[in-house]
């Protein structure tokens, strides 16, 4: 039988994970293609600096140590990681001592890369939650707009036969709150009507917004825009695109209370999956602002209704501004720490050149 020869690099490059050999020193001595790729950092400009300089992360530095110290595996699951250009990245990761001849009293790092595939998850959870609900809300909005029709047209007879205009004045307080209460009950279901389509250019959309916006706002909310100006047109409905963007900016400006900055840029995502629907191009716009952040007891909520984190808000905006962009096959997701809340809407450019 023939020898093959196979060098261990060569080896580790076609792995798909990716792969960092660190010396006793936590200097990197090797980084597969993939690793290349994850970290930004070539190899022949990585070999020989500390590890800590290529990822920013105490945890994962103390199990480093500890996988040299105790000569045990190490690993790790959904750690946050900062890299060199300054990405916060989420990971699994394993650390496994090296005794081989020339890479003796070293370390082998795996690390997978698992953000993408959580905010899938997360997207996918989202989604069914919100199916859930607006089912939810549609049965109870059946059960109470037909009692108050009742109610309302009651009121009308009982009006027609008095003739003391005072006793008419309570008959009136009850149609006005019947017809409050039916607006109230609309406004969860959200909009009925399906997206009118035609061309819609996004950045018409978030300049219409803006100006909206800042004729209401004092001059200390500033806005910084970064368009990327190669974003084609793609078919929306253009009115209810101006209504999740306007919700969301209106949000931003409560939340920064007169003064601060609020961001709007434009991307196309290359490759993106959307409610397990992969697409080639997708529309990537991102409302950001420097505000205290969501609290953390109603980040997983957002998006449902008659949830608020303003006193005053009524909690459907954000709820019916996720039905709308779902209607254009897209999703909002929500990312947001003290300093930083950003609002990302996602919308496929190309509906039909998509992959299952």
């Amino acid at each position: 039988m023939n020898k093959v020869n196979v060098n261990k690099s060569d080896l580790l490059d076609t792995l798909t994970g990716s792969i960092v050999v660190l010396d006793a020193g936590l200097h990197v001595v090797y980084m597969n293609q993939a690793a290349e790729m994850l970290f930004g950092q070539s190899q022949q400009r990585a070999v020989g600096i500390p590890v800590a300089l290529l990822l920013r992360s105490h945890e994962v530095l103390e199990h480093l140590g500890l996988a040299l110290s105790l000569s045990d595996p190490q690993s790790l699951r959904e750690c946050v990681i900062e890299v060199a250009h300054g990405e916060q990245i989420t990971i699994d990761c394993v650390i496994s001592p090296l005794a081989l001849s020339d890479w003796q009293n070293h370390l082998l790092l795996e690390v997978h890369r698992v953000d993408r595939k959580l905010r899938i998850v997360r997207e996918e959870q989202v989604i069914h939650q919100q199916q859930a609900v607006h089912e939810l809300v549609r049965g109870i909005a059946h059960e109470i707009k037909n009692p108050l029709g009742g109610l309302r047209g009651a009121a009308q007879l009982l009006e027609s036969e008095l003739d003391d205009p005072e006793l008419k004045e309570y008959t009136q307080i009850i149609i006005s709150e019947a017809d409050r209460l039916k607006h109230l009950v609309d406004g969860m279901l959200g909009p009925s009507r399906l997206p009118l389509t035609e061309s819609v250019n996004i950045h018409e959309v978030l300049e219409h917004v803006r100006h909206l916006v800042s004729a209401e706002v004092p001059a200390s909310v500033r806005f910084v825009r970064d368009y990327d100006p190669s974003l084609p047109e793609f078919q929306g409905d253009r009115n209810q695109l101006v209504q999740v963007v306007l919700n969301i900016v209106n949000n931003a400006t409560r939340a920064l209370d007169g003064a601060g900055l609020i961001e709007l840029r434009t991307r196309v995502l290359r490759q993106c999956t959307i409610q397990q629907i992969r697409y080639r191009h997708v529309l990537k716009v991102e409302i950001c602002d420097n505000g205290p952040g969501v609290p953390e007891h109603l980040q997983d909520k957002l998006f449902l209704p008659m949830v608020s984190g303003h006193p005053e808000g009524s909690g459907l905006g954000l709820a019916i501004a996720q039905r709308l962009v779902r209607r254009h096959h897209g999703l909002i997701h929500c990312e947001s720490a003290a300093g930083r809340t950003c609002f990302s809407i996602l919308i496929p450019l190309e509906n039909d050149h998509v992959a299952h």
